[in-house]
């Protein structure tokens, strides 16, 4: 069992594991919760929706809740649904919402712990690699908007982070792999190391060997606590978190989603990576080896053809924007980045050529 602590206004456990064996403790030493509700999605519950309600009876009535899983429905008629359903069955300001799934679960199930009744407690349960290196951490919770990912949202911390990894093996390939690019982000901007480990234990990571997951996950974790803790409400240097998402959630959106957000976040990465090397912030070896390792995990497959333009306005509604203007992370190496605010159409339109180009 490993254990990390994010020392913010609301401090909280990050606790990494390999069953749910310490759940029902870990969750009894910081709220004593008068209901539970386990929210999830149809692709999570048939797996963990049992044995995690059952490793909580011990400390309060447990109910739960069921949506359609894909980003679909990460929107307001879900949160509506689950709104009515914590009503339904009496949750009040004592009550505490599980949050058990992958990214959109988190941000669904934060979101409505935010909200209802001016907000209640949750803890992140999270099961897919994308969530436990990176969305279940840091406190963003939220729902898309008008084809906008993460348009309406708020900071809002849970109590405790349960990553159980022993999940991960029922996870397809795809969203193995597409969860793996953040964990290969975290490296690129602030961990060399990192990089270098995920690179160097392909095979351990693909096989999903329990003690290499952990191993990343920790390390991981600890890249995007330390950020966090420095900028909790993305004032600064928690931007460079977004690397890679500024053109990835463009990418993202104008597929309708059919690549995963881990898919189109390595299409955004190399795009980035590409424009800094073209600005002399990058070596073009760096570049190759960036590429490389994405395309090792099957990442960067070839690329339906966007429109330059689609990609640019999409950009401009962008959450992150302030005054006018994107804040775009670029990389002055690997495992070190530098923050611009000045990333022209011909840059973007050469780094999707580019991208194009590459991904054959």
């Amino acid at each position: 069992m490993k254990q990390l602590k994010e020392t913010l206004n609301r401090p909280y456990k990050i606790c990494i594991a390999q069953d749910f064996n310490g759940l029902c403790s870990y969750i009894s030493q910081v709220v004593k919760p008068s209901k539970i509700c386990i929210i999830t999605d149809s692709h999570v519950a048939p797996f963990y929706l049992e044995v995690v309600a059952r490793e909580l009876m011990p400390l309060a009535p447990v109910i739960s809740t069921i949506f359609e899983a894909g980003e679909a429905y990460k929107n307001s008629q879900t949160v509506a649904k689950l709104y009515e359903s914590l009503i339904e069955h009496g949750l009040d300001r004592s009550s505490l919402i599980i949050a058990l799934g992958g990214g959109v679960v988190g941000d669904m199930a934060g979101f409505v712990a935010a909200t209802y009744m001016r907000g209640i407690g949750f803890v992140q349960v999270p099961t897919t690699v994308l969530a436990q290196n990176d969305s279940s951490i840091g406190g963003k919770v939220g729902i898309d908007f008008m084809s906008y990912k993460n348009m309406v949202g708020a900071f809002y911390n849970p109590l405790l982070v349960y990553s159980n990894v022993g999940t991960l093996h029922s996870l397809p390939k795809r969203e193995i792999i597409g969860g793996l690019a953040e964990a290969i982000k975290h490296g690129l901007i602030a961990n060399e190391a990192l990089f270098y480990l995920i690179k160097d234990k392909r095979e351990a990571l693909l096989k999903g060997e329990l003690a290499i997951l952990e191993e990343m996950t920790e390390i991981s974790c600890k890249v995007k606590c330390e950020v966090v803790e420095a900028d909790q409400k993305e004032q600064g240097l928690r931007r460079i978190l977004n690397f890679g998402h500024t053109l990835g959630h463009a990418i993202e959106t104008l597929s309708h989603f059919n690549y995963s957000h881990g898919e189109s976040v390595a299409y955004g990465m190399a795009m980035a990576a590409f424009i800094s090397f073209k600005r002399g912030y990058l070596q073009k070896e760096a570049l190759k080896e960036i590429i490389s390792v994405c395309q090792s995990f099957g990442l960067l497959e070839p690329i339906q053809s966007f429109e330059a333009q689609a990609v640019w306005e999409n950009m401009s509604h962008d959450k992150k924007k302030q005054h006018g203007q994107i804040a775009f992370i670029l990389l002055r190496r690997i495992g070190e980045t530098v923050i611009v605010k000045d990333v022209s159409f011909e840059e973007v339109e050469a780094a999707l050529q580019f991208i194009e180009e590459t991904c054959q």
